[in-house]
């Protein structure tokens, strides 16, 4: 029986249905039914910042999370009863170090003259983020290699996260500090709040995620999941000996398509049978 349940997902094109695919009806409100629960504990984790998250929350009516881990992995919230904001300060210290003392302009000098790399807008940045947008005809290979070169030559211990855009069509990359992620982030919250590997479920999409899609912690792929990402967390998955760990949702369960939260829902099921009684589904299962 599960006693307690850290959910960690992703919000855009995961828990968030902005993605071309369809949504199926009450998929949202069944998760809210979940998160709602004693036993369970929702942190979000995304590519998002603050405000962007609190948008995304009031737009989508989504159900308000306990953390809010953001601009993927480079800060870490508590969000309080009434909805204040926390700052967790240790885990911003504990990365800082990789930059050996550099902020994000300093990175951004550093990398200024590179004509593929376009500055993301301000919003986007923050004092360990620096995110461009980048072409995808782009040779990821060398300018990875140019990038890292030129870093490391400052001091500079660094992360390269790539991903698309997929309603835009645009390359993007985050430049982060070496131990700042998605799954660091998610580790270190296991820890700061007793949460083993059976107790954590993560769902996501994208690039971004892959590091925690073919990581020990159980994992959720949605089925409106580009086919690159899923051909490519099964792979690692497979590479790093964890690949019981990843989900890919496939659809049918309680008659829904597999999309967004349907698909978390669906994966979540799959990991903790139990956790189907949280969800609000009538007894008849029917579609939804």
């Amino acid at each position: 029986m599960t006693e307690q349940l850290l959910i960690c997902t992703d919000l855009d094109r995961t828990l968030i249905p902005n993605g071309p695919q369809s949504e199926s009806r009450n998929a949202r409100i069944h998760f809210s039914e979940l998160a709602g629960r004693p036993e369970v504990t929702l942190a979000y984790v995304t590519g998002r910042h603050r405000v962007l998250v609190q948008k995304a929350m009031t737009y989508y009516r989504l159900p308000p999370p306990d953390f809010v881990i953001g601009d993927v992995g480079t800060t870490i919230y508590h969000i309080g009863p009434q909805l204040e904001w926390t700052r967790q300060a240790a885990w911003e210290a504990e990365i800082a170090g990789d930059w050996g003392g550099h902020r994000h302009r300093d990175v951004k000098s550093m990398l200024g003259d590179i004509p593929a790399l376009r500055l993301q807008e301000g919003a986007k940045q923050n004092d360990y983020k620096v995110s461009y947008y980048v072409p995808l005809h782009s040779d990821r290979r060398d300018l990875s290699r140019m990038i890292e070169n030129r870093l490391h030559k400052n001091g500079v211990a660094a992360r390269l996260i790539w991903s698309i855009d997929e309603p835009t069509g645009i390359g993007l990359l985050d430049v982060l500090p070496a131990r700042a992620s998605k799954y660091h982030a998610i580790v270190a919250l296991m820890e700061m709040h007793g949460f083993d590997t059976s107790e954590t479920v993560f769902c996501g999409d994208s690039g971004n995620d892959i590091e925690v899609l073919a990581s020990p912690i159980p994992a959720v792929l949605v089925a409106n999941s580009q086919t690159h990402v899923r051909e490519l967390a099964q792979r690692l998955a497979r590479e790093s000996g964890c690949p019981n760990q990843l989900y890919i949702a496939q659809g049918e369960f309680m008659g829904m398509n597999g999309n967004y939260s349907a698909g978390m829902l669906e994966g979540i099921a799959h990991f903790h049978p139990d956790s189907v009684a949280w969800m609000g589904f009538p007894d008849t299962g029917q579609q939804q």
